[in-house]
């Protein structure tokens, strides 16, 4: 990845705050069943796979706060007050697009989710519908393990990675930037390999937008969570503070050397002058970033790997909207094939395959 100019660690810290007690059962709510492409995906994926030690049907908890998930004028375009955010926090997500919070995920948490993700890898557990991706290469080396493994995507069926999307120490930060309705739209867990200088594993600059046929993008944020030290040395997470505020751009496959990851496309026109901040996280640490800002990750150049869990969140007020004749078209195309070919399904849309991820966490389902 060109590193170009980097700024000072332009970083606001803040502290995390202390767990809050679980909702009891008798306040959780089911939500209503899908319907359309996204049900008969939802069946498929019934049938390829039994659903023991799935994830629970999307579910929510109280809100904290009653709050409305639309900005009023003359106040703060990208965060809602709920008591949690300081004024300076607020003005820093509004100037940068991005705010890291110190020890957010405890370390029992963190290591929870490790082993599940071990278990992944050996197949011990095959959660459905999740999206597995692996360097081939390494197979003969290390067999089926965590040394093969470079992400597990879209683990909306797995009961204890779900957990992360539904930690109250997370929902009260996420809150903040979706408002009191909150959905789980995709999930993450990055095991970054070690790499070479053929770059296999650099996640080339974009905007998570790209990838999301959903609306406004002020209520939609992601929770990105360090499950161990992140630096450059390992490949930690690079944003342009400020870029949210721009428009979504085109994307594209980037002319790396080497091969390039499905799925991983990258701004076709990057400004390599943009001033970039490396942020580096300790385990625990989590970031919370708008879909617009520009950001990335470099390569893994030391011989462990970096892990991490994320999960973009949208308020269920959210809505979709149709990409056709758009830049955002060809990732439709592209997405459908892929659907297509590993289901054989047919009839299905962008918004199907989000609809089929997404899981209620807080509040009501709206219309998203």
């Amino acid at each position: 990845m060109p590193t170009g100019p980097c700024s000072s660690p332009a970083v606001f810290i803040g502290s995390g705050w202390g767990r809050s007690a679980p909702a009891s059962p008798g306040t959780m709510e089911q939500l209503g069943k899908r319907s359309g492409p996204a049900a008969r995906l939802d069946a498929i994926l019934r049938h390829l796979s039994p659903r023991r030690g799935a994830a629970p049907a999307p579910t929510s908890v109280p809100t904290s706060a009653q709050v409305s998930a639309v900005p009023q004028p003359g106040t703060f375009r990208y965060t809602l007050d709920n008591g949690v955010l300081t004024t300076e926090q607020r003005q820093f997500y509004e100037d940068n697009g991005y705010l890291l919070i110190k020890k957010l995920v405890s370390d029992e948490d963190i290591e929870r989710f490790r082993k599940e993700f071990v278990r992944i890898c050996k197949k011990e557990v095959n959660p459905p519908g999740a999206m597995i991706m692996k360097d081939e290469s390494l197979r003969s080396q290390y067999g089926q393990s965590e040394k093969v493994v470079n992400k597990v995507q879209d683990f909306q069926e797995d009961k204890e990675l779900f957990r992360y999307c539904t930690l109250p120490e997370v929902l009260k930060y996420v809150e903040c930037f979706t408002g009191p309705n909150i959905m789980a739209m995709h999930t993450m867990l990055i095991n970054k390999l070690p790499d070479s200088d053929k770059q296999t594993f650099l996640h080339p600059m974009h905007q998570d937008l790209h990838y999301f046929p959903f609306r406004p993008a002020a209520r939609i944020v992601c929770s990105w969570t360090a499950m161990e030290r992140a630096d450059q040395d390992n490949g930690c997470l690079v944003v342009q503070p400020g870029t949210h505020k721009e428009p979504l751009k085109p994307h594209g496959y980037p002319n790396l050397e080497g091969k390039t990851n499905k799925l991983f496309h990258g701004l076709l026109d990057e400004d390599e002058k943009s001033p970039r901040v490396h942020l580096v996280m300790e385990k625990g640490d989590t970031v919370f970033f708008h879909p617009l800002l520009i950001h990335g990750s470099g390569i893994n150049k030391t011989s462990g790997f970096r892990k991490s869990i994320s999960c973009h969140f949208a308020s269920s007020e959210c809505y979709y909207i149709d990409v056709k004749n758009t830049t955002q078209e060809h990732l439709e195309k592209e997405l459908v094939e892929m659907v297509h070919k590993k289901y054989n399904a047919t009839s299905v849309e962008l918004r199907d395959i989000w609809n089929f991820r997404a899981r209620l966490v807080q509040g009501e389902r709206i219309t998203l």
